[in-house]
């Protein structure tokens, strides 16, 4: 195993989260990276780092850092993709890897000409059924893929009073339930089919134009329900809602729904993918759960448990069955997919987690859902 030192960049909402994953695999955290100093000592002390850094340069200068993992704002991934690579840094970086398919397809090259890993946290791969689900489409246990369809909602932003960084567009890209949650769906949906969508037809809705924000700053997911204080109001330039129909290589189609103001639905992922010789259907509020549908058998559900699973999704499963895995658990398994890769040492050998190229994939396909949507027609991807 190699001792290459991590430093995370960020310390909102999901930058926990990646340090948690990473003390679980046993790899050791150099330090963090704040918005600003303050910050930065702030999260080192509540998180037990040895140390926090003043600037991203110190970061890069840091030999005891060997990998960088990205949990910033969206508008300052191209920048630190760039500079990590070039000193020479492998790099996990949050979605969306950038805020234009120009900028993503040059970190794309970067990345194959630094020689370095460079993955996205597409962290839904890594449910242990959704792999499982991967293994058996592949094997061709339900045939030729017919169609797809799902959603991802949520209910965060429900509220005239929920407000939150992402949802501007000069923050967090022109598009924000699409391609904050929405393309965790589409690279899920991909990865598990294999199937490349060509073509997507959108609409899309803001259902709050304006919303009120409080004269301070709230972190992600905070609970905001009756929160007192001064508000002002602010237009809102992304959407809250979106239908997009999908049309797949191969003849496949599909459609997803994505929101961030359905109620209740604090974070529901699901998807049903019909074949011409079974279905399988997946959500995440049963995360450890698989369904299975026949035509002219029972239908079956099978439960996340390493001795039923295939040898693939066996790996990315820790605990017995019984002993249910979740969110967390997908950060460990997809950081421990790049850092197992990075100890082999083989950049030839196909890289089992989300890469810069799917990073770019998917941005490229927010790109023409947002055409879609102006323009009112089908979009082929380009």
């Amino acid at each position: 195993m190699t001792h290459l030192g991590t430093a995370i960049v960020g310390t909102g909402f999901i930058a926990p989260v990646h340090l948690e994953a990473l003390r679980r695999l046993g790899r050791p955290v150099a330090g963090v990276l704040g918005s600003t100093p303050e910050k930065g000592k702030a999260a080192a002390r509540a998180w037990g780092l040895p140390r926090s850094y003043d600037s991203f340069d110190a970061v890069l200068a840091d030999p005891a850092v060997g990998v960088v993992h990205l949990a910033s704002p969206n508008r300052l991934h191209f920048e630190h993709c760039k500079l990590a690579l070039a000193a020479g840094k492998h790099v996990v970086c949050e979605k969306p890897l950038a805020m234009t398919a120009a900028e993503t397809a040059e970190l794309v090259q970067l990345a194959r000409q630094s020689g370095r890993v460079a993955a996205v946290c597409y962290n839904v791969r890594f449910y242990p059924v959704c792999v499982e689900a991967r293994q058996r489409i592949t094997s061709g246990q339900i045939g030729r893929v017919y169609h797809v369809t799902g959603s991802y909602v949520q209910d965060w932003l429900l509220h005239e009073t929920d407000f939150n960084w992402r949802v501007l567009a000069a923050e967090g890209g022109a598009l924000r339930a699409v391609a904050d949650i929405g393309t965790h769906w589409l690279d899920l949906v991909t990865s598990i089919t294999g199937l490349e969508v060509k073509q997507v037809c959108a609409d899309l809705r803001t259902f709050l134009p304006t919303r009120r924000r409080l004269k301070g700053s709230i972190e992600t997911f905070q609970a905001k329900l009756g929160a007192p204080g001064e508000t002002e109001p602010v237009a809102i330039d992304t959407e809250d809602y979106g239908s997009i129909l999908l049309r797949f290589d191969g003849g496949a189609s599909g459609c997803v729904t994505v929101s961030q103001v359905t109620a209740g639905r604090k974070n529901c992922i699901r998807f049903e993918i019909a074949g011409s010789n079974g279905a399988i259907a997946w959500n995440s509020e049963r995360a450890n759960e698989l369904w299975l549908g026949h035509r002219d058998a029972p239908n079956e559900v099978l439960a996340r448990d390493p001795a039923l699973l295939g040898r693939e999704a066996g790996h990315f499963a820790n605990y017995p069955g019984g002993h249910d895995e979740g969110f967390p658990d997908t950060f460990k398994q997809l950081f421990r997919a790049v850092y197992e890769y990075i100890d082999a040492g083989d950049w030839n050998a196909p890289r089992p987690f989300p890469t810069f190229e799917d990073g770019h994939r998917e941005v490229a396909l927010c790109e023409a859902i947002l055409r879609s949507h102006r323009e009112g027609r089908w979009v082929t991807i380009e």
